[in-house]
């Protein structure tokens, strides 16, 4: 399948660049666990690829081998031509679960990553204050996330992820445990709150029309391909032909 310097916090309403991501003949998985032989894969500065593929295809793996939390067996992973070695407050990593500190107010989640990059409390405090208006949730910032719904949940961490400024923003099914309404919400507020950023995103998920919603390119990781989206984010091309063949190749790759 054919697809940078690392930064610190960017000022106060400046847009981060988004990050260039690369695999070249990646090997993925753990030593003596080879999950996929070969990914060759360019992430384009600033777009949203989705990645769909089977299951135990290695989605997951790849999002934590671009994080720089799995090293890869075999090949090169780069950020804008530079070797990715370990993690980066550049490349920020979303999972399905919420993963907030229960003991910690709604506010204190997003503001924790500012502390540990050393940022004072007034500005950490303004910044988490800023994301959680994003998300809709400044008039809950002083609870505590068993207060919350699991979608509120949801959008704290989003707003934690984005709060820091990444570059990159790797997301592993966020979405997946939502009901269809709530998630068709998320992922309005996804587009919505990523305006502006100018961040990279690889979204992966196992739901054939949210890769053709979300993304400006899909991944179908098991079939080696890469495929333009013909109208990203429109649900009014929901039923357009391009969109309609876009779909049902996407399933067949599947084998669904």
């Amino acid at each position: 399948m054919t697809t940078s310097p690392e930064t610190v916090l960017s000022p106060a309403g400046a847009a981060p660049r988004g990050a260039r991501l690369a695999l070249d003949a990646v090997a993925l998985g753990r030593p003596g666990a080879l999950v996929i032989d070969s990914v060759t894969l360019d992430i384009r500065p600033g777009e949203i690829l989705t990645v769909v593929g089977p299951s135990g295809c290695g989605k997951s793996t790849l999002l934590r081998t671009l994080a720089g939390l799995l090293p890869p067996l075999g090949g090169d992973v780069t950020q804008d031509g530079r070797p990715v070695t370990g993690t980066s407050a550049d490349r920020a990593l979303v999972f399905q679960e919420d993963a907030l500190l229960p003991w910690r107010s709604l506010r204190a989640n997003v503001e924790l990553p500012l502390a540990i990059r050393g940022l004072k409390r007034p500005e950490r405090r303004e910044r988490a204050g800023r994301w959680l208006e994003r998300v809709g949730l400044c008039d809950r910032a002083a609870y505590l996330p068993h207060r919350v719904s699991g979608g509120q949940r949801q959008r704290v961490q989003l707003a934690r992820a984005l709060a820091g400024e990444p570059r990159a923003v790797l997301m592993d099914e966020p979405f997946g445990a939502l009901d269809a309404q709530t998630r068709a919400g998320m992922q309005q507020l996804l587009v919505d709150v990523l305006g502006g950023t100018g961040a990279t995103v690889v979204f992966v998920t196992h739901d054939v029309d949210e890769a053709v919603f979300l993304g400006d390119r899909i991944a179908l990781l098991g079939a080696g391909r890469v495929l333009d989206v013909p109208a990203p984010r429109d649900r009014g091309a929901h039923d357009a032909s391009a969109t309609l063949a876009l779909r049902r190749t996407v399933l067949d790759s599947l084998g669904t």
